[in-house]
């Protein structure tokens, strides 16, 4: 699945046209995965079970160390209100979890399962709910532990 992506992604930032699609096409009949060739996406992201049923917008940002669980949503929200999420490094997101509109989640940033994020996230902090709220922030410094 993210072979396909990468290939896809190479061809969109050659300018090849209609075959990056066509890779996404596949991506979705094979993988169940809407994946974009247009998205950035960084270095070791993980998508649970091979992105079944994630669907990520156009427009969005993934880092690197990111995983993904099965059904979630990256997406904008509608029509007349532009962006996209932009997912920092180190992100863990779980399973049925939507990310909606221009937000950012912050590096080290957990989405707890079916959370429904409308707000940016700061970094190492854990949300969950509807809407998504926090619930506690992990320590980042070792030495403030002491």
């Amino acid at each position: 699945m993210i072979y396909i992506y990468r290939l896809a992604n190479l061809l969109y930032r050659l300018r090849v046209p209609f075959l990056p699609w066509t890779l996404k096409i596949i991506n979705r009949v094979l993988f169940s995965v809407s994946l974009p060739p247009s998205v950035e996406v960084g270095k070791n992201v993980t998508f649970g079970y091979q992105g079944l049923g994630i669907v990520v917008h156009k427009s969005a940002r993934l880092g690197s160390n990111i995983i993904i669980s099965p059904n979630v949503v990256i997406g904008g929200k509608g029509k007349g209100r532009p962006g996209a999420p932009i997912i920092e490094d180190d992100v863990v997101i779980g399973a049925g979890a939507c990310i909606l509109g221009p937000v950012r989640i912050g590096q080290g940033a957990v989405i707890g399962a079916n959370s429904v994020v409308l707000t940016n996230v700061q970094p190492h902090t854990t949300v969950v709910g509807i809407p998504a709220r926090e619930i506690g922030k992990m320590q980042t410094d070792v030495t403030s532990a002491l």
